[in-house]
């Protein structure tokens, strides 16, 4: 597969991915038969604007590097289940994806509750 046939899978995958559902870069490469989630990294850099992006996470849950707050306001408009922790002492909240409930495959329903 060159380069501009994986990144149209790339794109044909992430499409896929429902609202209020997430997959991993690695889980996107899976999907296309690949181990190359830093390929799938660079095409969502690279073209990514025009799909659903915020769907396309970092293994532990954590948005794309440098648009968090972007993305914490549609995962919180689509419903994405989330995980906060806030810190008293600092007065900062921290927040991650719930991977368990968000994480989504094609192989599985799309309809398939949280």
């Amino acid at each position: 597969m060159d380069d501009a046939d994986f990144g149209a899978a790339v794109a044909e995958v992430v499409r896929l991915i429902p609202a209020g559902r997430v997959m991993t870069y690695g889980d996107v490469a899976a999907a296309l038969g690949s181990r190359a989630s830093r390929a799938v990294g660079k095409v969502m850099a690279h073209e990514g604007a025009d799909l659903p992006w915020w769907r396309v996470v970092r293994a532990g849950g954590l948005p794309p590097v440098r648009h968090e707050a972007r993305a914490l306001e549609h995962y919180r408009a689509e419903g994405t289940p989330l995980v906060e922790r806030s810190s008293a002492a600092s007065g900062t909240s921290a927040w991650r994806i719930d991977m368990r409930r968000a994480r989504w495959s094609p192989t599985t329903d799309a309809d398939d509750p949280f």
